[in-house]
């Protein structure tokens, strides 16, 4: 058994999704397909949501655009247009219109993952049926029959235990091509729930990992793992083979090519990870495993742009304690904002974080009810693995420095422009 992840990208039109079934057709082994929501359709799906939770009328307008972008994707693979994924089609999004009519309730992260979540539903669907249509024996499996997870929508932990079980019963290890959603569960009463933001990579891997497959690969639209991001940064260089300790820094410091939860599943059970290109499928990509001579031969640049740099401090200049840490990291805890750096003094201890408009701020007015708080936005975080004075010459220029950081391979930079 082996498993295939497909982002968005990879399923974002029909010709595509053709792509996906050329890529699938060499396979000689079992194999689980992972395939996210078509293009931009989560996009979509939060504009939908920001309509429903505040009470406007739009997002039916809005949840027929999305249908519709699906109907045309169906109509690129199936001539006749009496198959059954068209009905399918429409009763996806039926049922999503039902859902948004009955009025939201106060819990904005509960109605994410239910709207969200009909993305992955219809994008499988949509492939099953097409691998199908190509002599291709698919079954469609809805993951979250078989994901359990807790109640912390939005975010939510898989419970390992029931999962494997539910996962070994719904995968037998047959002559079958399974297509399934990555980023989605339910909870014990069957409610949708989302497993964070680009989940789908961390989906595949538990799923490799239950099943014990013999490799995951993620197809992506770059030809493997690069070592900085194209859109901030010149020159990349592919990076052919890296370990799975290098995987977690990367992803940890915020390398967006790969979820940070992936690596786990894969490394307690000694699976190789692929990172290849579906535009180049027959190219190397990347490999991720136990090796780690590579690791060092090729810095890498990870940026995080729209960072926000809060200082905060105790109003009467007493010390930075545990105990005031303590109670600072149980607020950030308490509004779920991630810190991506921390540094502290005496009486200041100071972070940065990703923008967002509705945890950022109501974050920064409770804190302020006890300490000083200071902050600045617009910002970006750069992180340098492996780096030289060279390299930190190439990011630092025409930028003010706020924050620096470094350790032995590691250096990081929260800079604004000049």
């Amino acid at each position: 058994m082996i498993v295939y992840k497909f982002g968005g990208a990879s399923v974002k039109n029909s010709d595509s999704v053709k792509n996906l079934a050329e890529i699938v057709k060499t396979s000689q082994k079992n194999l689980v397909v992972v395939v996210s929501a078509m293009g931009k359709t989560t996009n979509a799906l939060e504009n939908v949501l920001e309509d429903y939770f505040n009470g406007n009328d739009g997002f039916e307008n809005k949840i027929e655009g999305i249908k519709n972008y699906h109907l045309d994707i169906a109509r690129g693979l199936f001539p006749d247009n009496s198959n059954a994924v068209f009905d399918l089609i429409n009763s996806w999004f039926a049922r999503l219109n039902d859902f948004c009519r009955k009025g939201s309730s106060l819990n904005f992260d509960y109605e994410y993952d239910q709207v969200v979540s009909y993305g992955e539903l219809v994008s499988t669907e949509i492939v099953s049926a097409f691998l199908n249509e190509c002599s291709l024996k698919s079954k469609w499996v809805d993951i979250r029959t078989c994901f359990k997870t807790d109640n912390l929508f939005r975010d939510a932990t898989v419970n390992m235990e029931i999962t494997g079980n539910l996962v070994k019963d719904s995968f037998p290890d047959e002559n079958k091509i399974y297509v399934t959603q990555g980023f989605i569960g339910s909870t014990i009463e069957n409610l949708s729930t989302t497993l964070g933001r680009e989940g789908s990579d961390f989906s595949a891997a538990i799923l490799a990992n239950i099943l014990e497959a013999e490799s995951l690969t993620i197809w992506k639209d770059v030809p493997g793992i690069l070592n900085a991001d194209p859109k901030w940064f010149d020159e990349t260089v592919k990076l052919n083979h890296i370990s799975y300790l290098e995987a977690i820094e990367l992803a940890y410091y915020g390398a967006t090519i790969i979820h940070p939860k992936t690596i786990k599943p894969l490394q307690n059970k000694g699976i190789p990870l692929f990172v290849r290109s579906f535009l180049a499928p027959a190219q190397s990509g990347t490999v991720i495993d136990t090796i780690t001579s590579e690791d060092s031969r090729v810095p890498s640049f990870i940026f995080r742009m729209n960072q926000v740099l809060i200082s905060i401090k105790p109003r009467d200049f007493s010390f930075i304690m545990e105990n005031a840490l303590s109670e600072i990291f149980g607020k950030f805890a308490g509004h779920r904002v991630k810190i991506n750096l921390m540094q502290n003094s005496a009486i200041s201890f100071s972070v940065s974080v990703d923008n967002d408009d509705r945890k950022v701020p109501a974050l920064i007015k409770d804190l302020q009810k006890h300490y000083q708080v200071l902050y600045n936005d617009g910002l970006e975080l750069v992180t340098i693995r492996h780096f030289d004075q060279s390299t930190i010459d190439r990011v630092t220029v025409g930028k003010k420095i706020l924050v620096e950081q470094k350790s032995r391979s590691t250096a990081r930079f929260i800079m604004k422009d000049m």
